[in-house]
């Protein structure tokens, strides 16, 4: 899987290049914005792994180039924390936010899981999806529990269907108003959290302590499944 890499600081660049390369990746890189287009075009990576703030062309700049004419999955590596930055990014077309500094084995964990979900979408993997004791078939649109049926309404159906099609990534609030409700208005997300509630009563062994269905604070959820 080969992965562009979009950092003006050349020590990270150079770090997660060996380190990336030890676990089987073949790496590209570029030390602004302006040549990650380039150098994207050129070698066509699997995922591209990217810095906010680089020179001529800045990180959000490059993510709204690069979703004109590809759909890899993007990861943005960045020092900014405010969620302001990371929705904007997300809303841009990144489909995972990292904030510096980060533990290597977090970022080689959300490249499997993107990786992953780049394989389904393009149909090399069947459409189930497991996590813990539960199965989400896609194509029958069916959810079994430790082999029960579970009843779920239609609109929890579509929350878990969306995320279930994007195993480990983050699905933003705004992306999930969009696609159930027709509305990108922030203070319908409060339909989020009664129907996640619902959710993970019905499909996590702990509710109150989910581990699988996770809350990205500020920002969406996240659908954790097994390797």
């Amino acid at each position: 899987m080969k992965v562009l890499i979009a950092d003006d600081d050349p020590q990270l660049v150079r770090a997660l290049r060996i380190t990336l390369a030890a676990h089987g990746y073949d790496v590209v890189a570029a030390a602004d914005g302006a040549a990650a287009i380039t150098l994207a075009a050129q070698e066509r990576p699997d995922i591209v792994v990217l810095d906010l703030g680089m020179p001529r062309l800045d990180g959000v700049e490059a993510i709204h180039a690069l979703r004109g004419w590809t759909t890899a999955p993007i990861i943005v590596v960045s020092g900014r924390t405010g969620s302001a930055d990371k929705v904007e990014a997300l809303d841009a077309g990144a489909d995972d936010f990292v904030t510096k500094p980060f533990q290597i084995d977090e970022l080689l964990a959300r490249l499997r899981a993107l990786g992953r979900r780049a394989a389904a979408a393009a149909g090399t993997s069947a459409p189930l999806v497991r996590f813990g004791d539960v199965v989400v078939d896609l194509a029958a649109r069916d959810v079994t529990r430790a082999g029960a049926r579970v009843h779920l309404t239609p609109t929890e159906w579509q929350m878990l269907e969306f995320l279930a099609k994007n195993p480990g990534a983050l699905v933003t609030r705004q992306t999930l108003l969009k696609e159930i409700w027709a509305s990108e208005q922030v203070s319908d997300s409060g339909y989020l959290r009664l129907y996640m509630s619902q959710l993970r009563k019905k499909l996590e062994a702990d509710p109150g302590a989910p581990r699988h269905l996770l809350t990205e604070s500020g920002m969406g959820y996240r659908l954790v499944v097994d390797p």
